[in-house]
């Protein structure tokens, strides 16, 4: 299969792919021990496949698995445009720049599969053929395939870093029963650095590609009840992921490509304004930021990162919005709302403690009455 593979790696160049590499799909057993580890001390996020037997056996989902083949695209980590200075805004992690990046993959795997069933010889050869493709929703440990497939390590930070463009890619992979001659992995590159782990505001990462991703302000951007206190300044005024460890990471320094049109951020998309992101309508949420891949939770994470971002940026001019907040349906942005009062109302505290005794004696949630009572205490002390 030399030739085909051959011919395999030209179409992916045609197709739009930065990087390819093939690997065995042999078990990744030697993942089983750590990753039952990072399950029993309440490391995972719940994002990822919860089965950890078909994380790392590919013929537990696949029936006889030969190879993987693995592919990468870069992505830009700089807005052609600038950002305007004229509102409050909060910002995406640039892994949520442009359409979302499953959509991108998908198309791109799929073609490299058009590509190969018509290389086939015979109607028995391409009948028997099978592929699938899978992005980060998938059972396959992206970044494991990839480092095995040869793209490059992985890093201290549990990214895939490659030598061409950093870290700043998007992996996806095919499992097929072709068997194909594999390429070698790439080594751990980051020596004795550890600059991501101590620039990380959380200290989520435990330095040897792991992470306790409960900690992690990416992680917690995602969820959708309350934000543990602790986070809230930490994630300043990013909506939507992290890249912190990223932007710190040697490989990464000047790093910015911009091959895929798909990939570019609209300026008001990633760097939304705050303010009115607290009253938009679901077909408001939708057209702004339905392509994007920091659109899946829907749109209560993102208004509730919206609010903490204000208080964190000192938006006191959107109060009156933020007040309007504190009538929501939704107890999560009751509450927060009623905390970032708390943080912005100091220049009036006399007005805002009496509007807050209001709110306090008509709640009836217990989360929403906690932050009302420390809202008080904050503008009391103050």
């Amino acid at each position: 299969m030399t030739d085909l593979k051959s011919k395999i790696i030209e179409e992916s160049k045609r197709l739009g792919i930065d990087k390819i590499g093939f690997a065995s799909a042999a078990p990744f057993d030697h993942l089983e021990a750590s990753l039952q580890e990072q399950k029993e001390r309440g490391y995972t996020s719940g994002f990822e496949h919860p089965i950890i037997e078909e994380r790392i056996y590919p013929e537990r989902t696949f029936e006889h698995p030969q190879t993987i083949i693995a592919i990468a695209l870069a992505y830009p980590t700089k807005a052609k445009g600038k950002v305007p200075r004229d509102e409050k805004r909060g910002q995406f992690a640039r892994a949520s720049w442009g359409m979302d990046y499953h959509d991108i993959l998908r198309e791109r795997l799929n073609g490299l599969i058009d590509f190969i069933r018509e290389q086939a010889e015979t109607i028995e050869e391409k009948e028997s053929w099978r592929f699938k493709p899978q992005v980060d929703t998938g059972e396959l440990i992206d970044v494991a395939a990839a480092q095995r497939a040869g793209l490059g390590f992985i890093g201290r930070n549990g990214l895939l870093i490659t030598e061409e463009f950093g870290s700043f890619v998007y992996l996806g992979e095919i499992v097929t029963n072709i068997s194909f001659e594999v390429d070698q992995p790439v080594p751990f590159g980051c020596g004795e650095c550890t600059r991501c782990v101590t620039a990380c505001p959380t200290q989520a990462l435990l330095g040897d590609g792991r992470m306790n991703a409960p900690r992690c302000l990416s992680y917690q951007t995602q969820t959708k009840g309350m934000m543990p206190e602790e986070y809230r300044k930490k994630m300043h005024n990013v909506i939507y992921g992290c890249d912190i460890c990223q932007l710190v990471c040697p490989y990464n320094r000047g790093k910015d490509f911009h091959f895929h049109e798909e990939m570019e951020p609209e300026i008001d998309s990633v760097y939304p304004k705050l303010e009115p992101m607290l009253s938009m309508t679901n077909k408001e949420f939708k057209e702004q930021f339905g392509h994007l891949a920091g659109s899946w939770r829907g749109k209560k994470p993102l208004q509730r990162n919206a609010l903490i971002a204000l208080a964190n940026l000192g938006g006191r001019e959107a109060l009156p919005q933020i007040l309007e907040c504190t009538q929501d349906i939704r107890p999560v942005i009751r509450g927060t709302a009623a905390w970032t009062i708390g943080k912005l109302g100091n220049r009036e505290p006399e007005k805002w403690l009496k509007i807050l005794t209001e709110l306090l004696q008509v709640e009836t949630e217990e989360e929403v009455l906690h932050e009302i009572q420390g809202a008080i205490r904050q503008l009391t002390k103050e």
